[in-house]
């Protein structure tokens, strides 16, 4: 991997591992037959669905993504309001290859993911018919045309979601947002919608077994996810960033990252659940000011081409 590449110090060993009771293994064995039956429905149905009127589109993508995460043992809490229908770029954390369909429950948008996915058995199928926007990893003189072509998707009205922390993290530490995607949204004149996601246990704390960091194997990381048990996942829609607000993308990408690291948050008390946010600006053009900057996709640091670790 080029040293130019956005990584995370985040390890399988130091993050990601069961921190609980573990389902038996017929459980466990069950939960992956029913995610892959759900992914080959995917692949089969993407393209008469991607033909559907945007709102029944979006019900159905929805409802499978929904299944796909209930599938692994994993109950979902959104918070927030989604708003009104249009463009719009969607920037969350990223911890693990789950985080995709966590988004599409909520709220359906196309994805932007790394190249080699195209070549993944069924996965690549699936995200190709689904309308995934692709990026070349190790080409940073590609990354115009890939800006490009999210431009126009959010100026045909489409959500398009991005991870501009360009690798996975595992939840506890996060990394900066890079700038290249925010552009598209400042050409377009589209608001950006910040996500933050988060994996927990019963007691409010991180849970690990989603964590997809460093050099983790796919298979060990579906393994680990369809045996634990008590894990929860919460997706928060933090207020909407307005077209406009910012002038550049420095100032954009630096809001939304301040956004998504507040929405963290310290760890609630056991016992304590948190609370939705009913009362959350989504439908209101308010948004965090800037924090410190983070490193310009054009200048001196090839990394901002935003390879992206996991398949999302």
């Amino acid at each position: 991997m080029s040293a130019w590449l956005p990584a995370s110090p985040c390890t399988p060993e130091a993050c990601a591992g069961h921190q609980g009771r573990t389902a038996g293994l017929p459980r466990a064995v069950l939960r992956l037959a029913a995610a892959a039956a759900l992914v080959l429905l995917g692949v089969l149905c993407a393209p008469p669905v991607r033909l559907l009127p945007a709102g029944s589109r979006d019900a159905v993508v929805r409802a499978w993504a929904t299944a796909l995460v209930r599938a692994f043992g994993i109950r979902l809490t959104p918070y927030g309001s989604p708003g009104p229908a249009g463009g719009r770029l969607i920037v969350a954390n990223h911890i693990s290859w789950l985080d995709v369909p966590l988004v599409l429950a909520v709220l359906p948008s196309r994805m932007l993911a790394k190249s080699d996915l195209r070549t993944w058995p069924v996965i690549g199928g699936l995200a190709r018919r689904a309308g995934t926007l692709f990026i070349e990893r190790d080409r940073l003189r590609a990354l115009p045309a890939t800006i490009g072509d999210v431009t126009r998707a959010l100026l045909a009205g489409e959500r398009v979601t991005v991870f501009p922390e360009g690798s996975t993290w595992c939840g506890r530490a996060r990394g900066p947002f890079r700038r290249a995607a925010f552009q598209a949204a400042l050409d377009a004149r589209v608001p950006v919608q910040p996500l933050h996601l988060a994996y927990l246990r019963g007691d409010g704390a991180p849970a690990g077994e989603p964590a997809f960091v460093g050099d983790d194997p796919l298979t060990a990381s579906l393994w680990r996810i369809a045996r634990a048990r008590g894990v929860r996942a919460e997706v928060r829609l933090l207020p909407r960033i307005p077209p406009g607000r910012y002038a550049d993308r420095r100032d954009l990408a630096a809001a939304a990252q301040a956004a998504v690291a507040a929405a963290a948050g310290p760890a609630p008390l056991p016992g304590i659940p948190a609370q939705p946010a009913g009362t959350w600006a989504t439908d209101r053009d308010s948004a965090k000011r800037p924090a410190a900057s983070v490193h310009h996709w054009v200048n001196s640091s090839p990394a901002d081409a935003s390879s992206f670790r996991t398949p999302s």
